[in-house]
């Protein structure tokens, strides 16, 4: 069965189960390896108490760009000590981060799009890609309503770029959901959120937004809106 097809098959399965239900299929019924890929935000925070709950033992992974906010590092570990789960690392490789900024400078981002790019690339896209190593599907927290790049997100996809499924369980969600669940399980968050920071990542990359802004409008705000991704959901050209 072609990647495409089982997508095909699984999201005619799941259009209308809850996210936990989606989980615990992926953890305990798919006949493969699935890892949960977190940035900590407040979507992600919701998925590993679900996964916590439904299997611990899950491979979770983070990506450290090395430009993290230190509240980010703070709610890792305030994380792990929540629940018996364990978040593995993932550092860009040192000698091109180097290269890249004694070439381009160390805000090589403000740049252009390309610079932001390939900044991106090589502090996320390629860490991701050894995260992925023996992983047949990987579970995230992305929403429709995040932002103009996401409207068309299923809950199960193709990710081309890994040649793997990905699962975003969360992808019909509000922000109100998000955080009446949050609030109704007491999960740990990013403090940020409390300042104006609904989608947080690089600290340079980032800032708080203002009343009436979309969630993602911190996000590479000098960028235009359908340019506001990293590279990790990169959708395929139709």
């Amino acid at each position: 069965m072609t990647g495409n097809k089982m997508v095909d098959e699984l999201n005619a399965r799941f259009r209308n189960s809850s996210p936990r239900e989606v989980i615990e299929y992926f953890l305990n019924d798919f006949d493969g390896k699935t890892a949960f890929g977190t940035s900590l935000g407040a979507e992600d925070q919701v998925l590993t108490k679900m996964i916590a709950d439904i299997d611990p033992d899950t491979f979770i992974f983070t990506l450290d760009t090395g430009r993290l906010f230190t509240e980010t590092y703070s709610l890792i570990s305030k994380t792990m000590k929540t629940y018996p789960v364990t978040i593995n690392v993932f550092f860009p490789d040192a000698e091109k981060v180097e290269k890249m900024v004694n070439e381009f400078g160390i805000n090589l981002f403000y740049d252009s799009v390309e610079k932001r790019e390939l900044c991106c690339n090589i502090r996320k896209v390629e860490p991701s890609k050894r995260a992925f190593s023996g992983v047949d599907a990987w579970i995230c927290g992305i929403r429709r309503n995040q932002s103009v790049s996401r409207y068309a997100t299923q809950v199960v996809e193709w990710d081309d770029q890994n040649n793997i499924i990905k699962i975003n369980p969360v992808y019909k969600w509000t922000e109100e959901q998000v955080w009446e669940y949050i609030k109704k399980y007491s999960i740990p968050y990013n403090q940020l959120h409390d300042n104006g920071y609904p989608s947080i990542s690089c600290q340079p990359c980032t800032r708080a937004i203002k009343p009436g802004e979309d969630v993602r409008a911190g996000r590479w705000w000098w960028e235009e809106p359908e340019k506001k991704e990293c590279g990790l959901h990169k959708r395929r050209e139709e």
